[in-house]
């Protein structure tokens, strides 16, 4: 078992069999799941096993939890030029909080202290202002617009890209990797 990644309210943890029916309820709310590329609606349990089981050993997932309560998830997917695509979200009865950015954050400090990644990718469909606004407070740069497919809404939707380039002084931040 790897060890948590901790913030000052949070802790991002490995997933866990037992962890399938929350992450159901919470990432299979409509609002969640039509914000996301590959959680599809209405989403079980048994589509959220099945989803931990086929996790590749290029995906990297961390449910995220508060005060011992599973909100929300985290992870990247590696690419091949030493890069990764991150992706996170909170379950709504979560939203407003900060835990996102907070979340996201950890995710961020972990791929380039510890995964060693040298540039992050990121994407949010053009309806979700919540998900510009993490991605503003994380640092990331726009780098272009392009469509990407949703499973919750059986389509493709215009979507804005963003990089971040690993800073010199990544070496630095190992205080909560």
């Amino acid at each position: 078992m790897t060890k948590p990644i901790t913030t000052r309210r949070l802790k991002l943890r490995a997933l866990r069999d037992s962890d399938a029916p929350e992450l159901a309820r919470l990432a299979g709310d409509w609002d969640v799941a039509r914000m996301t590329a590959r959680i599809p609606y209405p989403y079980s349990a048994a589509l959220a096993r099945e989803w931990m089981d086929t996790l590749g050993d290029d995906e990297f997932v961390r449910v995220i939890e508060f005060q011992g309560a599973l909100i929300g998830a985290v992870g990247y997917v590696a690419g091949t030029d030493r890069s990764a695509e991150i992706g996170y979200w909170i379950g709504k009865p979560w939203w407003g909080q900060g835990f996102a950015t907070e979340a996201a954050s950890a995710l961020v400090r972990h791929c380039f202290t510890r995964a060693g990644f040298k540039r992050l990718t990121c994407c949010h469909f053009d309806d979700n202002p919540a998900s510009a606004r993490v991605i503003s407070k994380l640092g990331f740069t726009a780098a272009g617009q392009t469509t990407a497919w949703c499973d919750a809404r059986h389509a493709e939707f215009s979507a804005r890209t963003y990089q971040l380039s690993r800073p010199m002084t990544a070496v630095f931040w190992r205080r909560s990797a």
